[in-house]
């Protein structure tokens, strides 16, 4: 096993709050995603006071998706940028999988963030992910907007969001999935591992080229 003992006492040691660190560290030091170098990536979205002000905060651990099928911002990547495929001994379809964290301070039921969960696929989706056969997908949801809410005694009240108020919420889920996914991939490095496996990172330079020749790069 690579993981160690004292690996994890250093990572509970090092717990801390603040910016989370993005690319191939942490568990996501082994993870590709479209072929390229993926891991960790973080995203959020602030909702309008119209629609309650709330955050909604995605973390996403990466490792599936087949290069042709790469999508940013619409454009087709994967099939802009071919080469750089991963040096490696192993050679498999698309399968993979990706776990992904929703946190919002929205007053949600456990029911309503089940709908939430529910919408990461969606942001996926936009990326290229298809959950490829063998996809061991886990997606999870919390809200912290009802913070005096347990007791061991006493009754205790409880606020929620109407259903019907919840397509905001829905949005910036999808959206934040799919932002976090970039983020991973473009704070990933290049990394050799065992074996003398290499796993590129994505250019930069070149995927900017990409975005701008759809027209999709604000300069």
């Amino acid at each position: 096993m690579h993981v160690k003992k004292e690996h994890v006492y250093a990572a509970l040691d090092s717990a801390a709050p603040g910016p989370i660190a993005e690319g191939n560290v942490g568990g996501g030091t082994a993870m590709n995603l479209f072929n390229f170098k993926g891991g960790t990536g973080t995203a959020s979205r602030k909702l309008s006071e119209e629609d309650g002000g709330y955050t909604v905060g995605v973390l996403v651990q990466g490792n599936f998706g087949s290069r042709k099928d790469l999508t940013i911002a619409g454009v087709p990547v994967g099939t802009e940028i071919t080469d750089r495929m991963p040096d490696t001994s192993w050679k498999r379809e698309e399968a993979g999988s990706i776990i992904a964290v929703v946190a919002t301070d929205a007053p949600l039921l456990p029911h309503q963030l089940k709908r939430l969960a529910r919408r990461v696929p969606l942001g996926i989706a936009r990326m290229g992910g298809y959950g490829g056969n063998g996809s061991g997908d886990i997606f999870i949801a919390f809200s912290t907007g009802n913070p005096g809410a347990f007791s061991r005694e006493a009754n205790t009240s409880i606020e929620m969001v109407s259903n019907d108020k919840m397509n905001p919420i829905i949005h910036a889920t999808a959206n934040a999935t799919e932002e976090a996914i970039v983020n991973a991939l473009v704070a990933a490095e290049t990394m050799k591992g065992r074996d003398d496996n290499v796993s590129f990172a994505i250019p930069h330079d070149r995927l900017q080229a990409v975005l701008k020749k759809y027209n999709r790069l604000v300069d």
